[in-house]
């Protein structure tokens, strides 16, 4: 027996199982899948983990995947969320084989359409969207049959023609397939597959006034394209008994839809609607509000695309819904960026600290390790001197005794620098702290203290006369309620009043003010930041991307 451990190879998930047992078999040479967003809002982390399967899936097995834009909705469609989605799914590190629009099939949809009429398997129907929704029944309660669903081939095909010539007002005939009233599957009681829409389509413009529902467009895109695995979210498995009875009828490609667990994330609505309302009404900034779920707010407030890579690996994938744990996304870029971030000073509710018997006027300059995890990362010099900056929360006048910071007759060493001991303190006319006064030891510089004084706090600081004036912004979760699935009244109610607080008079050290936006680091005992892409020179906007630690689970316990 060997004394080695042998490496156990990772377990497939069943989307992974079912791969290799087509491939085994030869049911396929080779996978296609594809991620079909709906161009009506910008993507979400919950994109992310269909993103991640269907592009890392055609990656594991040496297949393809497509981009396809299921674009049947052109009232609700816009070229800047097409533009979104391909800069989201670059940004997440993958490349589409082939771009697709649903709108590229509207000819042939419309010719099947017209087949299906011809083979007695779907009429117009001229009643009201309320009326067929009423007559559909009810899960325990068989449909009616349309008036109208014995209309003849001929005049079917005559209204249809009807319809595509604009000759129809919208909401004055739908085109539904003939399938089952009685079905105990609420899409084949003779679902809606054609509508009037007289609005302008962003690809093909005024072309079309009727255009096909989702599921009617989907399946077959599917097939046209070769879908070998069309990979869907839980809601979605109703729908399949129909995905596949447009197929068989159609006599198209047999793609294959399997269906997989949407991820829902804790304190987190994954919805474009809900979304969407709350940018139109204010509640945000806009789609890329750090505090959104999309992945451009997540990308705007640092996270890394390999942390939601990451992410989505951790999570996995499952056959039944549940809700992932924010804190595990938020765990994934701790680990991510505490690799690769740089580390700085910097000091966001600033009160002076003067050190009165270091030389006035005099500076000085100091290495700091720029990340202690990568030494090839270097260092730096900062400069210091006798007027500093540090947290006001890093000082207490009477402090209680685990304090371990800076009080009266306190001893701390400022990091990279020297000890200090507290020797007084100023107040304002209201009573608030407005400056420190202290001494340093100039035996007890770092790296180079020889004295054996043990202190047990390390403070941040900036030099005064260098320090560059920056806004810190610090985003928080969006909403303070944990599972959003569970609430019976409105979402909005939920929004954390305390998702942003916004520091207009932080000082930084002054490489922070060099950096273009978009660079990422770590303040120093303070939590992971980036430079915001609307960052001027002037004085630099900065987003908390996460804290160091899990500050959710410490009010929760």
């Amino acid at each position: 027996m060997s004394s080695e451990k042998e490496t156990k190879a990772p377990t497939l998930n069943f989307i992974e199982q079912m791969i290799e047992k087509d491939l085994a078999e030869g049911k396929h040479e080779s996978i296609h899948t594809r991620f079909p967003p709906h161009p009506n809002g910008y993507l979400h982390i919950g994109h992310a983990k269909s993103i991640c399967l269907n592009f890392g899936l055609a990656q594991k097995y040496n297949g393809k995947c497509n981009l396809r834009f299921d674009d049947t909705n052109p009232e609700k469609e816009d070229i800047e969320y097409i533009n979104s989605i391909k800069e989201d799914i670059k940004w997440l590190g993958f490349n589409w084989d082939n771009e697709f629009y649903a709108s590229d099939y509207f000819d042939q949809l419309y010719e099947y359409a017209v087949q299906l009429i011809k083979d007695g398997k779907a009429y117009i129907d001229d009643n009201s969207a309320e009326k067929i929704s009423e007559e559909r029944g009810t899960p325990n309660k068989p449909g009616i049959l349309s008036e109208y669903r014995d209309r003849s081939v001929e005049e079917n095909l005559t209204l249809f023609e009807a319809m595509k010539n604009g000759e129809a007002e919208e909401g004055k005939h739908v085109l539904r397939a003939k399938i089952d009233m009685a079905s105990s599957i609420m899409q084949m009681r003779d679902p809606v597959i054609y509508r009037v829409k007289k609005a302008a389509h962003h690809r093909t413009a005024d072309k079309w006034c009727i255009y096909p529902t989702y599921d009617f467009a989907h399946g077959q895109s599917d097939a046209f394209e070769k879908i070998t695995h069309s990979l869907c979210t839980l809601e979605f498995a109703s729908h399949r008994p129909l995905y596949d009875w447009f197929i068989n009828e159609l006599d198209l490609f047999p793609s294959k839809q399997t269906e997989f667990a949407r991820l829902n994330l804790s304190y987190t609505v994954v919805s474009k609607r809900k979304l969407k309302e709350l940018v139109e009404e204010g509640h945000v900034e806009g789609w890329d509000d750090p505090r959104m779920p999309t992945l451009a707010a997540i990308r705007r407030r640092g996270y890394t695309p390999e942390s939601i890579r990451n992410f989505a690996a951790k999570i996995g994938v499952a056959k039944r819904d549940g809700v992932s744990d924010v804190a595990l996304l938020e765990h994934s870029v701790r680990e991510d960026l505490n690799k690769k971030a740089n580390r700085v000073l910097g000091v966001l509710d600033p009160i002076k600290l003067i050190i009165t018997n270091y030389p006035e006027g005099k500076t000085e300059m100091l290495p700091a390790v720029n990340n202690p995890e990568d030494e090839s990362a270097g260092k730096r010099e900062i400069p210091f001197g006798s007027e500093l900056y540090i947290e006001r929360g890093d000082f207490m006048e009477e402090p209680p005794k685990k304090f371990f910071r800076l009080g009266p007759e306190r001893e701390v060493r400022l990091k990279y620098a020297y000890i200090v001991k507290c020797t007084g303190f100023k107040k304002n006319e209201a009573g608030e702290i407005e400056e420190v006064y202290a001494e340093y030891d100039p035996e007890t510089k770092s790296g180079h203290d020889t004295t054996g004084k043990k202190v047990k706090g390390t403070l941040g600081w900036v030099s005064a006369p260098q320090a560059v004036d920056a806004e810190v912004r610090l985003y928080d979760r969006l909403f303070a309620t944990e599972n959003l699935n569970d609430i019976d009244d409105d979402f909005k109610n939920h929004l954390n009043p305390n998702s942003l607080t916004i520091k207009a008079n932080a000082k930084v050290e002054p490489s922070v003010g060099k950096m273009e936006p978009n660079t990422q680091f770590q303040f120093e005992r303070m939590g992971y930041f980036i430079i915001d892409k609307d960052s001027t020179s002037d004085k630099p906007r900065i987003n908390r991307t996460v804290t160091l630690r899990d500050n959710w689970a410490k009010q929760n316990k």
